[in-house]
């Protein structure tokens, strides 16, 4: 028999999940908006996710496998859904992956069929998570993950040491996942690694990030750009750094690719996220840049600062202050759905257009990378506008 209690908390959950998001208009600033709710958080994962629903094995209905946060989706457009492949963490602190959809990609997302599996040949893999999904020109849709597993070489009473590894699966419906080898680079520990949606002469192309420790990226770092021939032996020999990390910028400690990035006519626009040290700790932003449509790996265009960084109550979660984003979208209609995490804990949609996106990445002014020259930038602006305003 099941508990009386599950109708009344789907009940509640149904009220969550059908709840209208509106676009927050205390927000402005031209470029995106961002929506007065989350998308996603732990409480919409469903009930039957959760707890045992058989009374006789579960008299007090209490929670078997509980849910910590929601974060961190890639994202797809399928037959007209907005799908995502949603980092979601149980209170045992594993991830894995669940498929989320909604009909207009702003709200109404439900969490569907059972957790994402598959057969898994590397045994020492511990935890997964962090999927950017790519619609290749090849015909397969392409999931790479952070592969997290125990460092073997660590002390023997060191249980926190990790290694990063780029986890490679393929699927054509969503639904059955082949699991593919290792994204191999030369470097040690490998994180923040995306596929690019078509070929460049013939040969599979990736952004990585390079990195000597699990957390520090060493004398490593930067976004970096590479290429294999063969998909099913993903072996990447030199990893060139395309965007550096620089100091005293919102990406001075790391940075790394956030989602595929997105074709338009000027060039390939990226988002991507960048941190930086504060007295609280680490800072996670996103920022966007723009490279060749000729050499994908050439940089053309990036605009000064952070596009999206957390807001109000964004700030606060499981690791706060961070925003984090691997899943975009556009639509038929160049509509642009930028899916982002806040604080490790709950998933957020800024939308935006194609036009928007270009104009900003290509029209926005460069960091000039010192105060008093930055400050001449805005003095100049400034001095624009009051002419306009005739003062």
């Amino acid at each position: 028999m099941i508990h009386k209690k599950y109708v009344e908390l789907v009940n509640e959950q149904q009220k969550l999940i059908k709840r209208k998001n509106h676009i927050n208009t205390e927000f402005y600033n031209g470029v995106y908006d961002r929506y007065q709710y989350p998308i996603l958080t732990r409480h919409h994962v469903p009930i039957h996710w959760r707890f045992d629903l058989d009374e006789t094995t579960n008299p007090h209905f209490m929670e078997r496998l509980g849910i910590n946060a929601t974060f961190n989706a890639g994202a797809i457009y399928l037959e007209g859904k907005y799908y995502l492949v949603v980092r979601t963490e149980g209170v045992d602190r594993k991830s894995f992956f669940a498929l989320a959809v909604s009909e207009n990609g702003i709200d109404n997302f439900e969490f569907i069929d059972t957790p994402i599996v598959w057969d898994n040949p590397y045994e020492e893999e511990t935890n997964i998570y962090d999927m950017r999904l790519v619609q290749h020109e090849d015909g397969w849709i392409y999931g790479i993950y952070c592969s997290e597993s125990k460092d073997p070489e660590a002390s023997e009473f060191d249980t926190s040491s990790a290694i990063a590894q780029a986890g490679l699966v393929r699927t054509k419906d969503l639904k059955v996942w082949e699991r593919m080898p290792n994204i191999e680079t030369p470097s040690p520990q490998q994180r923040n690694v995306v596929l690019h949606p078509e070929f460049i002469n013939g040969k599979y192309a990736f952004y990585t990030r390079p990195q000597d420790g699990f957390i520090s990226t060493g004398k490593g770092g930067g976004i970096a750009f590479g290429v294999c021939d063969d998909i099913t032996n993903p072996v990447i020999q030199e990893e060139v750094i395309m965007d550096e990390k620089v100091y005293h910028t919102v990406y001075e400690v790391k940075n790394g690719q956030g989602p595929a990035p997105i074709k338009t006519d000027k060039g390939w626009i990226h988002i991507a996220h960048g941190v930086r040290n504060t007295a609280a700790g680490l800072r996670y932003v996103l920022y966007t840049f723009a490279t060749s449509l000729a050499a994908p790996e050439k940089i053309i265009a990036k605009p000064g600062g952070h596009f999206i960084a957390p807001y109000d109550d964004e700030r606060v979660g499981d690791v706060s202050n961070v925003i984090f984003c691997n899943g975009v979208i556009v639509n038929e209609e160049n509509k642009v759905f930028i899916y982002y995490a806040s604080s490790d804990t709950r998933m957020h949609v800024a939308t935006t257009t194609i036009d928007k996106l270009v104009d900003y990445t290509f029209n926005t002014p460069e960091d000039q990378l010192c105060s008093i020259e930055n400050a001449k930038q805005r003095k100049s602006l400034i001095e624009r506008n009051l002419r306009l305003l005739g003062k």
